[in-house]
Order: structure tokens, then C-alpha cells, then sequence
């Protein structure tokens, strides 16, 4: 049977390579060079080595496929008016980091050490960003319900560990005898705007968050019609992607002030999703969708390194 070009792409070794090459010529046309964005590059690096990471350790994708990498890269590369934020690289480099020892403790209630770990790197990210914080609810939640790793001991260990920065932060304002800064980090948790306002969203920022609702909306009606040939264990992992995802979705569709860490969290969790889409089908259709999808984050994309260019 002919393979599809869709399917040719998802299956091929040299997908990564060119979607590699391809977020280098972006982040070059970004102002890498000129406005010396190295260190959010670093971020961005270390982030895109851990989503390959996460894909491989858990297998995501059934088949050979390293479509939840490109994915994260490109739709990464369509948010390209985010690249300059380092406070949003950092975040985005730990949420990853958080999620990949968190998997570690699937089914293992006594997996102190390792939950301690994974809160650990969701208290670094709140340094970075503390809105973030507003994700630990669920993400208890999640650990119990997905990842069925939630105990007393693992839940001790968690909030442990995201305390774990704050200790030492307080202990070194303590010293100073000034603890304004601690205040003011947490000052962001309760910029809540009524009524809700959208016209401070640029035009890039709403075509964005566009594209991502496309492509999880997308890739959960694909994955929740086909999730039946996956195992039990991907099944979850992928219920934790959905219900993150669709928590930043909430989030910015009633806060949308906080659209820049919403924006990345969303590309976090929609990556795998449309992933998963692009690899396991090959219909026509699905293939005709994949050249439209191409097509549609590339505008996208053009259309915001345009506007980082030459701003209105």
C-alpha cells in the first residue's frame, strides 16, 4: 500500500533534522544574532531536548515517529513573538522538566523522591512565572486520577518540594530583613481583570491562540475516537496532556492578561496531541488536512515574524 505524504513525513528519520534547521533559520530571523538571544535560546534548547525526551521515555506515538518534537518545535516557532521573554523560556524549560519525572511515577505511590523532584521544578517555574501556581491544584489532582501515583507520602513530598525554592529564598530575605520581594513576586496571582478584556491581545497573540485550538481540538476528537488502540498507560498520559491543555484554554479565554505563559503551556500540551494526529492517520482527508495544517502555521508564522519586524 502507498504510503501517504503525511504518513512518509511522520515516519521519516530526517523529519527532526530539517524541523531543526528550520527553527534555527526562525530564531536567526528572531534577532538571535542581532538582539543576542542567547540564553533564551539555551532554554529553548534544553526545552525541545526534554519534549524529545518525554516522547521517547513514554513512547507517545505507538509507531516510529518523532512528530511530538517537530510538532513542539514548529508550533513553538508559529509563537515566535515570545522568543525574547526569558522568564517565559525558564518556566517553559521546568514545566517539561516537571512533567518528565512526574511520568517516572505512573502506578507507584511510594515514588517520594522522584514527585518531590518533579514539584521541585514546578516551584522553579513559579519563580520564573508564579501564575503557574494556579496549575497545582489540577496537577494533584492529575497525579491521583492519571498518573495514580497521589499518597499522603507522595503528596507531602510534592508540596515539599515546591516549597523548596521559597525556603531558600525566604531564608535569604530573612537575612536581608526584606521580604518586599517575595510580596511582589506573588503580587501577579491576583491580577484578576472584570470584565474580561481581549483588545490588549495583539493580533499575533489571538491568530496563535487560534491555531492552537485548532490543533487541540483536533487531536483530542482524533485521539478520543481512536485512544482504544493505544494502552492504558498512554491513554492517561494523554487524558493529563488533554485536561492541562484544556485548563490554559479556560484560563485565557477568562484571564487573557496572562496570555504569554498560557501561550506556552498550551504549546506544551497541544504538541503531543496534534502529534498523535499527524502520525497514526492515513486517510486522504487527514492527509489533505496536513498540508492545509502546514500550510495554515506557516502563514501564521510569517505573519508573526512580520510583526516583530515591523511592528504597527
Amino acid at each position: 500500500m502507498r504510503k501517504l505524504v503525511q504518513n512518509i513525513v511522520a515516519g521519516s528519520r530526517l523529519t527532526l533534522p530539517c524541523t531543526v534547521v528550520y527553527t534555527i533559520v526562525i530564531w536567526l530571523l528572531c534577532g538571535l544574532l542581532t538582539t543576542n538571544l542567547w540564553l533564551q535560546f539555551a532554554c529553548f534548547g534544553v526545552t525541545s531536548y526534554l519534549m524529545m525526551v518525554l516522547n521517547n521515555q513514554n513512547a507517545l506515538i505507538r509507531i516510529f515517529s518523532r512528530m511530538v518534537s517537530c510538532a513542539f518545535l514548529v508550533l513553538s516557532c508559529a509563537a515566535c513573538f515570545l522568543f525574547i521573554d526569558i522568564r517565559g523560556g525558564i518556566m517553559q524549560m521546568f514545566v517539561v522538566a516537571a512533567y518528565l519525572l512526574l511520568f517516572q511515577s505512573y502506578q507507584n505511590r511510594e515514588a517520594v523522591g522522584i514527585t518531590y523532584y518533579g514539584f521541585l521544578m514546578l516551584g522553579l517555574a513559579s519563580l520564573a512565572n508564579p501564575f503557574i501556581l494556579y496549575f497545582i491544584p489540577l496537577i494533584w489532582l492529575l497525579t491521583a486520577t492519571n498518573l495514580l501515583s497521589l499518597s499522603w507520602r507522595t503528596w507531602l513530598s510534592s508540596l515539599f518540594g515546591l516549597l523548596t525554592p521559597y525556603w531558600f529564598i525566604s531564608a535569604w530575605l530573612a537575612y536581608q530583613h526584606d521580604f518586599t520581594p517575595l510580596i511582589s513576586h506573588f503580587a501577579p496571582l491576583l491580577d484578576f481583570q472584570f470584565p474580561i478584556r481581549y483588545n490588549h491581545l495583539s493580533t499575533s497573540e489571538l491568530t496563535t491562540w487560534g491555531l492552537l485550538a485548532v490543533c487541540f481540538l483536533t487531536g483530542v476528537i482524533h485521539f478520543v475516537r481512536n485512544s482504544s488502540y493505544d494502552s492504558i498507560r498512554i491513554r492517561l498520559l494523554y487524558g493529563f496532556f488533554i485536561w492541562m491543555d484544556f485548563f490554559a484554554f479556560a484560563l485565557m479565554a477568562f484571564q487573557p492578561q496572562h496570555s504569554d505563559i498560557l501561550l506556552r503551556i498550551m504549546v506544551i500540551n497541544t504538541a503531543p496531541l496534534i502529534a498523535h494526529f499527524l502520525a497514526l492517520t492515513s486517510t486522504k482527508v487527514t492527509n489533505v488536512a496536513f498540508f492545509v495544517l502546514t500550510g495554515i502555521i506557516l502563514f501564521i508564522t510569517v505573519f508573526n515574524l512580520w510583526n516583530i519586524s515591523f511592528p504597527s
